[in-house]
């Protein structure tokens, strides 16, 4: 994005939200026949009972009409070290056909969308609600299946607009 165009105050909007570290996930919609995902790091869970998670998607983007369409997407939570597939999903434009041919993946039992196979963990979605938000759609779903992969891998992680890893352990709060 050319921040040129933008003013100061969403220019700074944008890197104060760059302080704020979040997990990293692919997400993942079949529509008509063809596979579609976007890496996402506006990803959350909404709640326990019953199980929700959401993630935001830019309107004018290709998955927002296939991820609409489609009803039901996967999830998958990436692991340090993927920082590569992170971006391949996050390119614009990139072609469709192809696109997880470098990437280890299998088509998910419920949705029919693909889940990436090395992946920490995977959820498997059917959107229960959109919500308009500015220049994004929040898309809200119920989790129709879980599996964790690699309950022991370190997820990757995005701060200050870049992929990082998790830092040592350290000593818990007292």
């Amino acid at each position: 994005m050319n921040e040129g165009r933008h003013s100061h105050a969403t220019v700074e909007f944008r890197h104060i939200m760059s302080r704020f570290a979040t997990g990293v996930v692919v997400v993942t919609a079949e529509q008509g026949g063809v596979d579609h995902a976007m890496t996402a790091n506006s990803f959350t869970s909404v709640s326990l009972d019953p199980q929700l998670v959401l993630f935001c998607v830019e309107v004018d983007s290709r998955f927002h009409e296939a991820v609409l369409h489609a009803g039901s997407w996967g999830v998958s939570v990436l692991a340090e070290g993927q920082q590569g597939r992170a971006s391949w999903f996050a390119t614009r434009g990139r072609p469709l056909a192809g696109q997880f041919s470098a990437t280890a993946s299998h088509r998910s039992e419920l949705t029919g969308a693909l889940l990436l196979s090395d992946a920490v963990a995977t959820l498997e979605c059917r959107t229960s609600s959109i919500h308009r938000a500015g220049d994004h759609d929040v898309v809200v779903g119920q989790v129709l299946a879980v599996s964790l992969l690699l309950p022991d891998a370190d997820p990757l992680i995005y701060f200050g607009s870049r992929y990082r890893a998790l830092g040592p352990d350290t000593a818990p709060y007292s």
